[in-house]
Parts: structure tokens; sequence; C-alpha cells
């Protein structure tokens, strides 16, 4: 779970509304420290070929509510789920959090 501004954000709901995206293969929601919001979400996103943000953007918006929408976004060419089919949220965040000290 993500606290965003003092609300309950679940990664899992994000990832499915990432994921019914045409283009999108695969995806991760991570919190990251914010100072004003606790933290932002961060979308981790695999596609088959290029997408915009813009394009993420608005579909998103018809699928999740406005607290809930991914405030950064990173493509990636590497898979995200492991053989086992589970995305290691806690290794993404510390890899992302490491980079940014």
């Amino acid at each position: 779970m993500i606290l965003v501004g003092g609300a309950n954000v679940y990664p899992a709901e994000i990832e499915a509304a990432l994921e019914e995206h045409p283009k999108v293969t695969s995806s991760s929601a991570i919190g990251l420290p914010d100072d004003d919001y606790s933290n932002i979400i961060h979308a981790i996103v695999q596609t088959v070929e290029r997408v915009s943000i813009g394009a993420l953007d608005e579909f998103l918006r018809s699928r999740l509510a406005k607290y809930k929408l991914p405030r950064s976004y990173e493509f990636v060419a590497e898979a995200l789920r492991g053989d086992d089919g589970k995305v290691r949220r806690s290794a993404l965040h510390a890899a992302r959090v490491a980079k940014s000290v």
C-alpha cells in the first residue's frame, strides 16, 4: 500500500489499469518519497512499442481517481515480473530511492 496525502493507494489497482492499455505488457507502481504528499506514485512501465506519457495519463484518467494517477513514469525494457509472475516492488522501490540519494 502507498500512502499519498493521507489516502491509501493500492499498487495492484494502478498496475491493472496500466496493463489494460494495449501497448503495456507489464507495470509496477511504487511510492517515492515526497515532502508534500508523503509519497508520490511512480509507474515503471514495460511496453511493446513506444507510448507517450500523455497517452498513458489520458488512458488512466477514466480508470483511476485523480489522487491515484502516477506523478512520474519510467519506461524499462526488462521484465518486471519474475518467473512466478510476481512484481518485486520492494526491490524496485529500493533501487529508485538509492538513485535519488
